[in-house]
């Protein structure tokens, strides 16, 4: 894997609101964004990151981070530095590094702290399932009260 290292620099969690206090509609939003590219070297590129989940209006979880790649150092940093984006190949492996580290984390700091999973909850046995469009015949299959 041309991820050498993966580093966290921080850990931010807060709840704003009081535990217990009901919330009608709570809202997830998850934000993965790389903050800075810089090479280190011939062979590799520091890449820094944030990892943030917002309960709108109720906590906040933020992570941040360094990855060191291991690659092309001045084609990743020419191309970040023209336009802010990266050269698809990298995109791919750094979202995911930065995903399988920071999930787990964000999922003890959301219980340390009450606030629910920031991943979506398994469907319920015997719960309705999102209507589909479908052309298939339904008079066969079993009705679950």
């Amino acid at each position: 894997m041309p991820i050498r290292s993966f580093e966290l620099v921080s850990i931010d969690a807060k709840r704003f609101t009081k535990l217990g206090e009901r919330i009608p509609q709570l809202r997830v939003d998850q934000n993965t964004a790389v903050t800075n590219i810089a090479a280190l070297s011939e062979k590799d590129a520091q890449l820094d990151f944030r990892f943030t989940i917002s309960y709108v209006g109720v906590g906040m979880i933020k992570i941040e981070g360094r990855i060191v790649w291991d690659g092309e150092p001045k084609t990743i940093v020419s191309q970040w530095s023209q336009n802010g984006k990266i050269p698809n190949e990298v995109f791919g492996p750094i979202y995911g590094a930065i995903f399988t580290n920071c999930m787990p984390l964000s999922v003890v700091a959301a219980r340390d702290l009450g606030l629910p999973p920031p991943i979506p909850p398994p469907p319920m046995p015997g719960a309705k399932a999102p209507a589909l469009a479908s052309t298939r015949d339904k008079r066969g299959s079993m009705e679950v009260a």
